[in-house]
């Protein structure tokens, strides 16, 4: 555990709350964002990442840093999943692009709650027991099985959870009324299907997290760090979706990438585990060594994406 100011969560919520209101400020009116745009965007998310990573480095020094930075590229990486099932549930609901960035900015907001939540308890939880780092390789090799034999879990967006819970206790029109989120017919209170399409980008953001927050705490238990690193790879995700909304379907090996990132962090928490457990002379891999891991990976998966398309692999 850092030693953490409180000045610097100050500065970190300060951020983040400047940083909300900053883009919806700017996308008052309804439009559709057009690559231009969600690249200028991407870049101003992925910088402001990187300015407060080089303040965890000055302020927390050279292990907190890299602590900080690898979680956020790994963060950024799983979260590239999400994008395709942000472009499934715009379909299933027919969502018109220009109301589509109000929708990702209210999940957004809602993914950064549950997953102070969730990342909370999982420090929490790996603090008192270390053995559940075991349980959290687990998941996380299941998770590779799944996607190398293409046993992914399809999401329905019309049956999650989420989303038939809404339907049960608010009545939800078939009809979109603007950017609106609730509106009255027969002077009675009805919800918009904008309000359902927000349920469900929140629906799948829970199961994502089945994989996120395991992975996370492997690169480190501060709650400080993984927080902190969680919340910049959400706020840029809008961004990043519309800037590759076209793309998605290019970047084909990203998936047996990230596969490969995350049986790389089982094997870390496995090693970290038996480190705390077993015995000290069971090696550990340093956050340097995962980082440096995360980018190659990545890397030589855009590669190969874009050389070799997917009509010709």
């Amino acid at each position: 555990m850092f030693d953490v100011p409180f000045w610097l969560w100050a500065v970190f919520a300060a951020t983040v709350v400047v940083s909300l209101v900053v883009d919806l400020l700017a996308h008052r009116s309804a439009h559709v964002i057009g690559f231009k745009e969600a690249a200028a965007w991407s870049g101003l998310w992925v910088g402001l990442a990187l300015v407060f990573g080089a303040v965890v480095f000055l302020v927390l020094g050279g292990t907190a840093g890299t602590e900080y930075t690898t979680a956020w590229l790994l963060e950024k990486s799983l979260s590239v999943d999400n994008l395709f099932v942000f472009a499934l549930i715009f379909a299933y609901f027919k969502v018109p692009r220009e109301y589509q960035h109000r929708v990702l900015f209210f999940g957004v907001m809602g993914a950064l709650v549950f997953r102070g939540i969730f990342l909370a308890a999982g420090v929490a939880v790996v603090s008192r027991f270390t053995a559940v780092l075991f349980v959290f390789a687990a998941i996380l090799f299941y998770s590779v099985y799944k996607i190398l034999k293409g046993e992914e879990e399809s999401f329905d967006p019309g049956r999650s959870f989420a989303v038939r819970l809404l339907r049960r206790f608010v009545p939800v029109r078939e009809e979109y009324a603007g950017h609106k989120f609730f509106v009255k017919e027969a002077g009675k209170r009805v919800a918009t299907p904008l309000l359902a399409v927000v349920a469900a980008i929140e629906a799948a953001d829970l199961i994502f997290a089945v994989d996120s927050v395991p992975a996370v705490l492997a690169v480190s238990d501060d709650t400080f760090i993984v927080y902190t690193s969680n919340a910049f790879a959400i706020l840029g995700l809008r961004a990043l979706y519309f800037m590759l909304s076209g793309l998605l379907d290019r970047f084909h090996y990203l998936s047996t990438g990230l596969a490969v990132i995350l049986g790389f962090i089982g094997v870390k928490l496995i090693l970290q585990a038996s480190h705390k457990m077993i015995s000290p002379s069971v090696p550990e891999i340093p956050s340097t060594v995962s980082l440096a891991v995360i980018v190659v990976i990545l890397t030589i998966s855009v590669i190969m994406s874009l050389r070799r398309p997917e009509k010709s692999r």
